[in-house]
């Protein structure tokens, strides 16, 4: 299984952001997929997690409403769609695959894409 995530960059308070996930080497039915990230000197935090099979999401409370998660099946691609950023969203952004339903701990997923990062600038 390999992930590559893409579409971090250097953006302006207040700006969106949408960061993809190509995910290829398995048929990822029964599968979930999600999104974590890394600031300096803490820990890997959970942002949100999508079935593949249903769609179904679950977010952190603490990105709700800012932050969505989506999947194209056919494509193997899933999206993190960031709104209203922050200069707190500064950080190493993952995607993440594991087997059966979505889970908030990373310890529980079994692959990770490279990561890529966000910098946002007030």
């Amino acid at each position: 299984v390999q992930l590559q995530a893409s579409g971090g960059g250097l953006v302006q308070a207040g700006d969106s952001l949408r960061l993809s996930c190509a995910a290829s080497g398995v048929t990822f039915s029964r599968w979930a997929m999600g999104w974590f990230r890394q600031a300096p000197g803490s820990e890997r935090e959970f942002l949100a997690t999508v079935s593949w099979t249903s769609g179904a999401t679950y977010y952190a409370d603490s990105v709700k409403g800012r932050f969505t998660i989506s999947r194209d099946s056919a494509a193997n691609t899933v999206w993190l769609q960031i709104n209203s950023l922050k200069p707190e969203d500064t950080a190493v952004y993952y995607c993440a695959a594991r087997q059966g339903i979505g889970a908030s701990r990373p310890g529980l997923y079994d692959y990770w894409g490279q990561g890529t990062q966000v910098t946002v600038s007030s």
